[in-house]
This record gives structure tokens, C-alpha cells and sequence, in this order.
């Protein structure tokens, strides 16, 4: 798709009944994610706690910032928003990996949500469901916690510290 034939489909589709229109985009700086980011209002940067991740989400706030649409026309910046993915606090613990706060720290964009390394994720994958429909799983709660705060409802950050593992636990491997 060209870039005019994207803008005409988005147009088309803000003339309809719709409350978001969201377009994802490929990882990493490509045409497909170009695109996206160019006609976006608001953009949710997904990262995972690594600094190769990191430095391309930054990479990736520039080009928001410099060759958006509302960047080209003078009008305020895109609205972003960070989604951390596969945040594992034992690894950030272990210094195996960027804390939260480190990322923050680094790209400077308000935390969306924290969502945690989890074989659930994996498993919905599989059976081609997405996570979130798993309200027992870790991750599938942090995804609807990040939905609900993009709409505006404040909710706690959960996820962000290592489960301490209680005596029953260590001793039967639990």
C-alpha cells in the first residue's frame, strides 16, 4: 500500500461509526510500520526490557515526534503511550535485564502497562487466542489493565516485583 492509499482508508474509516481505529504495525522500522506511524494520534510503543528493544522504541519516538503526519502540519505530538512486554522482575533481579524503571528512564513516555513474561502467552499463541480472554493468566490481566487505563480508569501496576515463594512452595518446587 502507498502511503495516499492508507490515508484514504483511514479517512473512510473515521467517517464510520467507530471509537479507535488501531493499526498495528511489523517490529522494528520497516514501510509497514512507517505508515502506521505516520497518520497515527496516539501510538502505544511496545518494548520488551532489552536494550536492543529499547533502542529501537526510541528510534521509533523520534520518527513520531519528526515525520508524522502531525509533526509535518505543525499540530501537537502524538499521544504515546509504553507497553513493556515480557517483563520477568526475578531477570531484573539477576541484572539480566532493564527494569521498569530503567525503561522509562530511557524513552521518557508515560507507562501504559507492564505486561509479564508468561508461558499463557505462548499457549494462546498456539490455539490462535489472545491472551487476554485468559483472565486467570498473569499477562491476559495486565493486557486488560492497559486497556483500561487507556481509557482513562486508574488501576494499580501489578507484576513489577518478584513473587516471593513461601515456605511450601520452596520446599515442594511450587
Amino acid at each position: 500500500m502507498t502511503k495516499e492509499g492508507v490515508g484514504r482508508v483511514l479517512e473512510e474509516l473515521k467517517t464510520m461509526d467507530f471509537d479507535f481505529i488501531i493499526c498495528d504495525s511489523p517490529a522494528g522500522i520497516e514501510a509497514g510500520a512507517l505508515m502506521a506511524l505516520y497518520f497515527a494520534d496516539e501510538a502505544i510503543v511496545t518494548t520488551n526490557p532489552e536494550v536492543s528493544s529499547v533502542r529501537d522504541s526510541d528510534r521509533i519516538l523520534g520518527i513520531l515526534d519528526s515525520k508524522s503526519r502531525r509533526a509535518e502540519n505543525g499540530e501537537e505530538p502524538v499521544k504515546t503511550h509504553l507497553l513493556l512486554t515480557r517483563y520477568n522482575p526475578a531477570r531484573v533481579n539477576r541484572g539480566e535485564m532493564l527494569s521498569v524503571a530503567d525503561v522509562e528512564e530511557i524513552l521518557r513516555i508515560p507507562l501504559l502497562s507492564v505486561i509479564p513474561e508468561s508461558e499463557s502467552v505462548l499457549h494462546a499463541s498456539n490455539k490462535g487466542e489472545p491472551v487476554i480472554l485468559d483472565a486467570e493468566s498473569d499477562a491476559g490481566q495486565a493486557y486488560s489493565d492497559a486497556i483500561s487505563r487507556l481509557m482513562g480508569n486508574e488501576c494499580p501496576f501489578r507484576f513489577l516485583e518478584e513473587e516471593k515463594k513461601g515456605f511450601l512452595k520452596r520446599l515442594f518446587g511450587g
